[in-house]
């Protein structure tokens, strides 16, 4: 980013009216140049109040009252960017934001902060690392508890600190190499090589521990897909507005209204799920249907849990429709609909699935069905203990660190030479360091920092 020395201002609140609103300002002359516009009640001016105090006063533009503010003052290197810090917390009007930020701006002193310009120069002035200034961008966007945990947890250094820890040992190492490199001549060992192989056993079962996690993470950021599958007027649209206690989807008695895929989000247990109805399974010559089916597959094979919807009062109920290499049973809940209704349907060949007698028309037993998607989806992690992955980038940069792994292992393993070895070993360090931070580029910056809000 451009002028990182320039002092920055920003709204740090929703844009928009509310009771309050926070401004906050980033530099070296963010406190010289707020002092020069505010009158504190205590007449103690704020290039003399203390780091981390809140001051009463009003803010003037010239001889003009602007508002009646709370100012408080983070001095370097105690704030959240690094640098001298003022945060001007006003009344929540649109007018009084714009003309606080006129202030500023008009005298050429300071300028509007750029999309993630706080949390950047946080980053650069070493007050987070690289994976924990993303996670702050996550942070601001959960709209669930595991996502609020999540991303809660990689801010305060998540897995980042421990592949930090393992980096600098791997970089003790490649210096060891390199140092036997120099003295090849002279039949020197500095490295410990059965030191490098426990480490690197360490680092490879960290990093495959993370990449399993990821498929769990992508989706919980994502929201969990669920797919609601099963023949037409099995009641998946009255399941789909059961759940959601709304009329998201059109219901009707005539067999195939759904001809597409209808989607919305439900939170159950702090984790966010993408449910989607689809339209019913059937053998039709109408060719839009036969596209909705399609469709319908297509969610079925790529959704984490499908709940496939079976007509448990009508005996004509085909069971299954769908290919068994698609409804495995790890993957897949039964649920008999309308069973408050003459149960008629020979169940028979569901015994290897998990299988819950509701009515969705009539909201029966839908809390226990709600208990067992969650249960399925989350059965075999453990979102409250372990650390999850969830960012994109590091799991690309974790993929090429394992497989430099193997590399070294194969070629421990044969015997090879040092300088065979310093290869892939500096390659693993690269792409650890490019997670944290340590190694970077202008183009990986520019990608993160520009989906921050301007104010963070």
């Amino acid at each position: 980013m451009n002028g990182a020395q320039d002092t920055i201002i920003a709204l740090a609140t929703a844009q928009g009216v509310g009771a309050i609103a926070v401004i906050r300002i980033s530099g070296d002359d963010a406190i010289t140049l707020t002092d020069r516009h505010f009158k504190p009640r205590s007449k103690t001016p704020l290039t003399e109040a203390a780091s981390h105090s809140i001051h009463l006063g009003d803010l003037y533009d010239k001889k003009r009252i602007v508002d009646e503010v709370l100012v408080s003052v983070f001095r370097a290197p105690r704030s959240y960017t690094g640098e001298n810090v003022v945060e001007i917390a006003c009344h929540g009007s649109i007018y009084i934001q714009q003309q606080i930020l006129n202030l500023f701006v008009a005298s050429n002193t300071c300028r509007v902060a750029q999309p993630g310009e706080f949390t950047f120069r946080a980053f650069k002035n070493g007050k987070m690392k690289l994976s924990e200034a993303e996670a702050v961008a996550d942070l601001i966007a959960s709209e669930s508890a595991a996502e609020h945990r999540i991303a809660l947890e990689q801010m305060r250094g998540g897995f980042a600190t421990s592949l930090s820890n393992i980096r600098a040992q791997l970089l003790h190492f490649a210096s060891m190499i390199e140092l036997e490199l120099d003295f090849s001549g002279e039949d020197v060992e500095f490295a410990d090589y059965s030191s490098l192989k426990e480490l690197l056993k360490t680092l490879k079962e960290n990093i495959k521990q993370l990449l399993d996690s990821f498929a769990l993470g992508n989706v919980i950021k994502q929201g969990i897909p669920i797919a609601i599958i099963g023949a037409p007027n099995a009641g998946k649209s009255t399941l789909l507005n059961s759940l959601l206690n709304e009329e998201r989807a059109l219901v009707s008695d005539e067999a195939g209204t759904t001809r597409d895929t209808v989607e919305d989000f439900l939170t159950l247990n702090g984790i966010r799920f993408r449910l989607i109805d689809t339209a019913g399974i059937r053998n039709t010559s109408n060719q839009v249907e036969k596209m909705g089916i399609e469709r319908s597959i297509e969610r079925a094979q790529n959704a984490h849990l499908i709940v496939y919807v079976i007509d448990a009062s009508d005996p004509n109920t085909e069971a299954l429709t769908l290919e068994p290499e698609i409804l495995t049973p790890e993957r897949t809940l039964i649920v008999l609909n309308k069973s408050d209704l003459s149960k008629n349907i020979d169940i028979a060949n569901l015994s290897r699935y998990e299988r819950i007698e509701i009515s969705a028309k009539e909201g029966q037993n839908m809390e226990s069905l709600k208990e067992r998607i969650s249960t399925r989806v989350l059965e075999g992690t453990t979102p409250g203990n372990s650390t999850i992955l969830t960012n994109s980038r590091h799991f690309k940069s974790l993929q090429s660190a394992l497989n430099e792994i193997y590399t070294i292992e194969e070629e421990l393993e044969n015997g090879a030479s040092q300088d065979l070895l310093a290869i892939p070993l500096r390659s693993i360090i690269h792409h650890l360091g490019e997670i944290t931070g340590v190694v970077t580029n202008d183009d990986i910056l520019g990608s993160i920092f520009s989906s921050f809000c301007i104010g963070k």
